[in-house]
């Protein structure tokens, strides 16, 4: 009995597989297929891209220099002598108008050598006339003295006079011509006392007028060493003038971005007497002053080029570019832009002639000399390029890029050519001219 009981519990676990796998036989049977595998395609890279376009490129360097006065003079005092006044506004800081007197040097010892020296000039003038006078006088004298000697000479050969009377005669004759020719030294040597005595008048006249002095130019006051009453000497520092109405700039500019400024320039004139008095109008540089004034906040200039410096620093391979500005008083805006002075250290920057049909592209697209194209058939090329200049995050193309190309921006790693791409335009589609 146990022994059956057994045989039908083996029967009952064998029948569940057997009746699942009839089922199963019978789905195969009525047609249905088996869930198939899909073939998987060719990947594809998904990449910013750029379309290139030609545009006009202003080249533009940039150099750091202090601002200085375009025109410093110092005051020297030409005489000695008791300042006995002093302009008002005499003082370190203050604006002084051009043409007005900044102070006065007693000038009486001076008036007193001017009226000697007019004096004697005029003394000289009257023995002048006097001498020509005499002159004169003694050559009539000498013409009968003359006459006399001859006909007391043919009296004493006939015997109707002593010779005693015809040798005094002859000794009054000889005394005229001694008189007459000192009279013509005197007369030669007029004209050289004259010339001297007119040059000491006119130092006097100079020295007079040196007692008060006038600004040359509208001027700004510094470095006053003299007060009222003071005596100065001859030769002495009195105080220094800025000049307000034009300043000056020594930008040191790499060599490297002042090179870039020349591209697309015209030819440059071989006379360098030309060269030197237009190389403002023929490099063309049109140079703008920046100050930074905190808070995101920059005040600017237009300024003008001058000229280059005559030397290259070797160490930092820079050269000086000096720039003026002008009327720096005059375009004051309270709040944003204060009066470009002495000693602010400002930003310079200087722009070239705008280059035509130029491919910029940016400089991070640039890899090992290459980069990245995205061709008709939307797969990837491998350009070389050849750079004119890199500025800033720029890079300006000379070879290898053409205007409607595809650039791709993003960083493939790999970098295969012919891989498939699929483009995602540049949210920075637009270039700079460069200024």
């Amino acid at each position: 009995m146990t022994a059956h009981i057994l045989n039908k519990k083996k029967i009952l676990w064998i029948l569940p597989p057997i009746i699942l796998g009839i089922v199963f036989m019978g789905i195969l049977k009525s047609g249905k297929q088996p869930p198939q595998l899909s073939e998987t395609g060719e990947p594809v890279r998904v990449v910013r891209t750029l379309q290139i376009q030609k545009l006009d490129f202003t080249p533009i360097a940039t150099g750091y220099g202090v601002v200085q006065p375009a025109q410093i003079w110092k005051s020297i005092a030409q005489v000695s002598g008791r300042i006995i006044s002093m302009h008002p506004r005499l003082k370190d800081g203050e604006i002084i108008t051009k043409g007005d007197v900044l102070f006065h040097i007693d000038p009486v010892d001076y008036e007193l050598n001017l009226a000697q020296a007019e004096t004697q000039l005029a003394e000289l003038d009257v023995q002048l006339s006097n001498t020509k006078t005499s002159l004169k006088i003694e050559q009539r004298n000498l013409a009968l003295a003359t006459k006399e000697q001859q006909r007391l000479q043919k009296l004493v050969k006939k015997g109707g006079v002593s010779q005693s009377s015809a040798d005094a005669a002859e000794r009054t004759m000889l005394g005229s011509t001694s008189q007459v020719q000192n009279l013509k030294n005197s007369l030669s040597l007029i004209p050289s006392q004259r010339k001297l005595q007119l040059a000491k008048v006119t130092q006097a006249q100079r020295d007079l007028e040196n007692t008060h002095i006038k600004a040359p130019f509208n001027m700004r006051v510094a470095s006053l060493a003299i007060e009222s009453d003071q005596y100065v000497s001859k030769g002495q520092q009195l105080f220094s003038g800025d000049s307000v109405d034009k300043v000056e700039i020594i930008a040191q500019v790499s060599m490297s971005s002042l090179k870039n400024l020349f591209f697309g320039q015209p030819d440059t004139p071989k006379d360098i007497q030309t060269l030197s008095q237009n190389i403002s109008t023929i490099t063309g540089f049109n140079p703008t002053v920046n100050l930074d004034m905190g808070n995101e906040q920059v005040a600017s200039w237009q300024g003008k080029f001058l000229r280059f410096t005559d030397n290259v620093d070797s160490q930092t391979r820079t050269m000086g570019v000096v720039i003026e500005v002008e009327s720096p008083l005059q375009k004051i805006i309270p709040g944003k832009r204060p009066p470009l002075s002495k000693g602010m250290f400002v930003e310079v920057s200087i722009a070239g002639y705008p280059q035509s049909n130029s491919i910029v592209i940016p400089r991070s697209s640039v890899r090992n000399g290459s980069t990245y194209v995205m061709n008709k058939e939307n797969r990837l090329e491998v350009r070389t390029v050849q750079k004119l200049y890199d500025q800033k995050n720029q890079s300006i193309i000379a070879k290898g890029l053409e205007d409607g190309d595809l650039l791709v921006l993003t960083d493939l790693i790999p970098a295969v050519n012919g891989m498939l791409l699929k483009s995602v335009s540049s949210a920075d589609n637009n270039l700079s001219s460069g200024e």
